[in-house]
């Protein structure tokens, strides 16, 4: 289990009204095994992130300690424990700089709602299809995942 933020340290943002994490707590790590000259052994074969997924008795313990750093008000049951640079996209998979709670979109009550998985995959398509650089695919969802297909011109 990694070590996560101090209880109460880190703090949501909102863009377009859509959850982003608090970039001093959560500012993204890659993974050093994915790197553009290693995409099409990595994130772009098919069945890879379940490769690299940490079990669930590892990602629990830690979403809660997590929570408690966000202050997260949310029912654990909406919130998902997400990588702000996603697996699929090369982000590390256990690294406590690239794992946050998200809590759902707004009014969002049952079940996990994350608006952050569809872009993720876009950006993982264009990767793989040789249209956007791995770097730029990464930094566009670290800055802020609500605005990269735009930013790559890919929306």
């Amino acid at each position: 289990m990694q070590p996560q933020p101090a209880a109460g340290s880190c703090h949501y943002r909102y863009e377009q009204g859509e959850p982003l994490p608090d970039t001093a707590c959560t500012p993204g790590a890659r993974n050093p095994a994915v790197t553009q000259a290693t995409i099409k052994t990595t994130i772009c074969r098919s069945g890879y992130t379940a490769t690299i997924r940490p079990p669930a008795s590892i990602t629990g313990a830690e979403k809660k300690l997590s929570e408690k750093a966000y202050g997260t008000a949310s029912s654990p049951s909406v919130t998902e424990y997400d990588h702000l640079l996603s697996l699929e996209d090369g982000g590390d998979p256990n690294d406590p700089r690239n794992l946050w709670p998200e809590p759902p979109d707004p009014g969002h009550t049952h079940g996990i709602n994350n608006l952050k998985d569809p872009v993720e995959t876009k950006l993982k398509t264009a990767v793989c299809d040789g249209k956007v650089t791995l770097a730029a695919a990464q930094q566009a969802l670290v800055q802020d995942w609500t605005t990269a297909l735009d930013r790559l011109g890919l929306e």
